[in-house]
């Protein structure tokens, strides 16, 4: 067959390579792949990318259809009449493991148009008419496309791609670490799209059940399957914690994501209580293998006999071999083998007849069944069975059903000596630096919201809580001998406001006391032939207000600015209408907290806890209020959510966000003004839903052009701010009535 290409290094290859294809191609895809060949020869990109597609696509058709080898030569075509002509080659490299993944030739035609749409809209375009510079994000793209297809849908990595580029256009180095899955974002993006158990969610439930069954308090960490550098990446433990895929899918036998989890911590939890280490050096790794099959089934027979209830899950994922699936002759069968001898020892129901496998299984339980075993008794054990079996030494291996997933790597059942040379030299925990103490908490992450895209960016802002620092509360109280005037018409008005212990309710057929009038009422009627009206009772009602209010400050840098000719700051008033409102809700016995909050880009949002609920008004909340300083910016959504993460766990019948603050938000790492301002209109959506009514009192005179598309109709504007001390607390008598 006649292939019209011009280059030597392809022509040299060209007739076994075609011998190749025929096998596999129908006379319609053989004509296409020729076709194909002539394509990329026509580019004129040079002999490699030919070569590559020629080699690939054979694992094309073996894996989807002959019908899709010419569609990639198309794509390649395609992308080289765009400035990324260095992406042709790693494109044409990824797709033997893409077809591998994507088996319907549909799913990967959908691959191919993912493709050339990231070509589209991430090529650099510097005047805007065309593109005139290589994507960055293009070639990170295509080396991770077949690691996320092993996790994502085709649809997942659609709207995986979408995100990055819609967050990063404007950016070629954070598009490039996007698409190679270095940046935050990326991977919290790519979680979302995952199906399946996430550990995240069930973190706390494996807590107690590690500590109520085996008695472990160990910390439970996620790593990614698809992520992780090791090249066998199954749960492991060691001196920091417990270490769990991110996430399970539920299995088509009925088991769940969260089985997979409990047999994977409860064969950690056997190999901490049972396992004692042996030394490896003078095992080869064939023995270490059938040493660590057998200590695995050890383990197991041990907490099956403690839980019987395991043997089921266990069973359910332990994979079953075909017993002459594996001939030997062109792949070594030790995996194999070791396989079925761990199935047929956990199921007793196994229908194996190879005669070495059942003397072991008999051999295994005679151990076991003596009882106190120890991992040097099945040590021998593997060591025997490996000089009994052990016939091929074939570079290749069969690994079909032989993956035991819950099971983890052994690395702890393994010492070595070469490790031990220097076990003398080390240090006592004494002699290590001790670190400052820090009372701030880790971060807490929150999503937010992008109406751009009408999606939430995930765990995007972090925000750290600590308490405030404090200063003299006197001047808390000299402040409000300053305004004592003012104290006392509220107090005039908190004592209307306050509610009766008891609210009495007649015409009750049942309750705590007789109502005479009607009583009498009903005894003449019944004397006089008439029916008695029953509802002679009277029952009360208890009428205290059931009322749950967070302060959210704003404390950002504008508050220091004076006001007016006052000769005050905001902060100063600020500072006065809080102390003033705390004393009003304190006196109406109201639960409230106080906090103020201000942000140094997504990463550094400060929420600053000044009065706790639990707290009363006094002297340490006083001081901390003192000290509250001005600085930094306003990013507002975040911090209404972390309140709202405390209020809503109040049993309160009303819960009250009241936000004070003197502008719109904004930080100094967002361009478009109106995100931050969408964000927190999301927020008060969010709060709304969890029954919390958001209020603003907001400082700024230009407010009128923002805040109602924050809080709709829910605020004021406070005009002459030096009235804000006297305003503040009737606006929350008001809101609270």
């Amino acid at each position: 067959m006649d292939v019209n290409c011009s280059y030597q290094e392809v022509r040299a290859v060209l007739a076994d390579c075609l011998d190749e294809a025929e096998e596999l191609l129908s006379e319609k895809s053989l004509a296409e792949f020729v076709e194909g060949i002539e394509l990329l020869c026509m580019m004129g990109r040079g002999a490699e990318p030919v070569l590559v597609y020629m080699e690939e696509a054979a694992e094309i058709a073996r894996h989807t259809s002959g019908k899709m080898v010419y569609p990639a030569a198309k794509t390649a075509y395609q992308i080289s009449r765009s400035p990324n002509a260095a992406a042709i080659v790693p494109f044409l490299q990824s797709l033997a493991e893409i077809s591998r993944r994507l088996e319907e030739p549909k799913l990967l035609q959908g691959y191919l148009d993912i493709v050339l749409e990231m070509v589209e809209r991430t090529s650099i375009s510097i005047h805007g008419s065309h593109a005139t510079m290589a994507s960055p994000g293009l070639i990170p793209f295509l080396e991770k496309a077949p690691v996320l297809l092993g996790e994502l849908t085709i649809g997942g990595l659609k709207r995986w791609m979408d995100y990055g580029i819609a967050q990063h256009s404007h950016h070629p180095d954070h598009l490039a670490e996007f698409f190679s899955l270095e940046s935050a974002d990326s991977r919290a993006v790519m979680q979302r799209e995952r199906h399946g158990t996430l550990l995240v969610d069930m973190e706390r439930r494996l807590d107690l059940f590690e500590l109520a069954l085996w008695k472990i308090d160990a910390s439970i960490y996620p790593y990614s399957r698809m992520l992780d550098d090791r090249s066998d990446p199954r749960p492991y433990y060691d001196d920091k914690g417990i270490f769990l895929p991110d996430v399970y899918d539920d299995l088509d036998n009925g088991i769940s994501g969260m089985d997979q989890y409990r047999a994977a911590l409860a064969h950690m939890a056997g190999h901490r209580r049972w396992t004692a280490p042996v030394f490896a050096d003078n095992r080869s790794p064939m023995q270490r293998i059938a040493i660590e099959t057998f200590e695995d089934s050890r383990i197991e027979y041990l907490l099956m006999q403690e839980y019987p209830g395991l043997r089921r899950i266990f069973q359910a994922l332990h994979p079953v071999p075909v017993e002459d699936e594996c001939d030997g002759k062109h792949e070594s069968c030790i995996r194999h083998r070791l396989t079925m001898l761990s199935r047929a020892i956990l199921d007793p129901d196994h229908d194996y007849r190879n005669p070495d496998l059942l003397e072991f299984v008999q051999r295994f339980f005679e151990i076991m069944e003596k009882g106190d075993t120890t991992t040097m008794d099945v040590e021998l054990l593997g060591i025997q069975y490996m000089a009994r079996t052990q016939a091929d030494a074939l570079p290749n291996v069969w690994f079909k059903d032989t993956e035991i997933s819950y099971r983890d790597d052994n690395r702890n059942l393994w010492q070595f000596y070469e490790l031990d040379d220097d076990e003398d030299f080390h240090v006592e925990p004494t002699e290590l630096e001790e670190t400052e103490p820090d009372d701030t908490l880790p971060p807490r992450h929150y999503p937010e919201w992008d109406y751009t895209t009408q999606t939430y960016r995930p765990d995007w802002a972090s925000v750290y809580e600590t308490l405030h620092p404090s200063e003299d509360a006197a001047y808390i109280d000299g402040l409000l001998r300053k305004h004592d005037r003012l104290a006392k018409q509220i107090k005039r008005m908190l004592d209307l406001l306050k509610p009766q212990n008891y609210q009495r309710i007649r015409y009750q057929e049942e309750g705590t006391e007789l109502d005479l009038d009607i009583a009498i009422r009903s005894l003449i009627d019944y004397k006089t032939g008439h029916n008695p009206d029953p509802r002679i009772n009277i029952s009360h009602k208890h009428n205290d207000r059931n009322i749950a209010v967070t302060i959210l400050l704003d404390l950002s840098e504008s508050l220091a600015q004076p006001v007016g000719n006052t000769g005050q700051t905001l902060l100063e008033l600020e500072q006065e209408a809080v102390s003033l409102l705390a004393w009003a809700i304190e006196q109406l016995g109201d639960s409230f907290s106080i906090a103020g909050f201000h942000s140094n880009t997504r990463h550094e949002v400060r929420y600053y806890h000044i009065k706790g609920f639990s707290e009363g008004w006094n002297m340490d909340v006083k001081g901390r209020l003192a000290a509250m300083g001005a600085g930094y910016s306003t990013r507002m959504g975040a911090a209404m959510r972390h309140a709202a993460h405390y209020l809503e766990h109040q049993k309160s019948d009303k819960k009250l966000l009241l936000v004070i603050t003197d502008g719109e938000p904004a930080d100094i790492d967002v361009r478009d003004e109106k995100h931050l301002i969408e964000d927190s209109r999301m927020a008060v959506r969010e709060l709304d839903q969890l029954g919390i009514y958001s209020y603003c009192i907001n400082l700024d005179p230009k407010a009128d052009e923002y805040v109602a598309d924050i809080f709709g109709n829910q605020y004021s504007i406070i005009d002459k701010l030096e009235s804000l001390p006297e305003k503040l607390p009737k606006l929350f008598l008001a809101l609270t009535k």
